[in-house]
């Protein structure tokens, strides 16, 4: 028998499904694409060490493009910071910010709200949209 994670569980608890326009569905691919650009050009400031930091006008793409992005994820999953997805985008948001201003090792910390960010993006609907609680 299959479990939840690979997705023949059919009694898993997901967040209420909202309406989400098509268009807005073709907004956030392209939304998505800006907002990877910003992340590379993040990850690449502390993983090289080349510049100080992020540039500010990347880490404004990363941060406006991720609300966007946000935004239109929660027009379809109503529930979202209840959800595995909703929780990871916190947790790496905490990272970044403590990496950000210095309040931890900026490298290790970035380094690891990435790896956390692509578990969370690449994991089976049920289990990134599964209730937490």
């Amino acid at each position: 028998m299959q479990n939840a994670i690979n997705g023949g569980d059919k009694e898993v608890k997901t967040g209420r499904i909202g309406d989400r326009p098509f268009w807005i569905l073709n907004l956030s691919i392209l939304i998505r694409a800006v907002h990877q650009i910003g992340a590379a050009v993040f990850l690449t400031a502390y993983l090289l060490d080349a510049i100080p930091g992020p540039p500010k006008l990347y880490v404004g793409i990363v941060f406006i493009s991720g609300g966007l992005l946000l935004a239109t994820e929660w027009l379809r999953h109503r529930q979202i910071f209840r959800e595995l997805a909703g929780i990871i985008t916190i947790v790496k948001l905490l990272l970044l910010g403590a990496a950000y201003h210095g309040l931890l090792p900026p490298l290790e910390t970035v380094l690891l709200a990435f790896f956390i960010a692509s578990l969370g993006a690449h994991a089976p609907k049920k289990a990134r949209h599964r209730l937490l609680y």
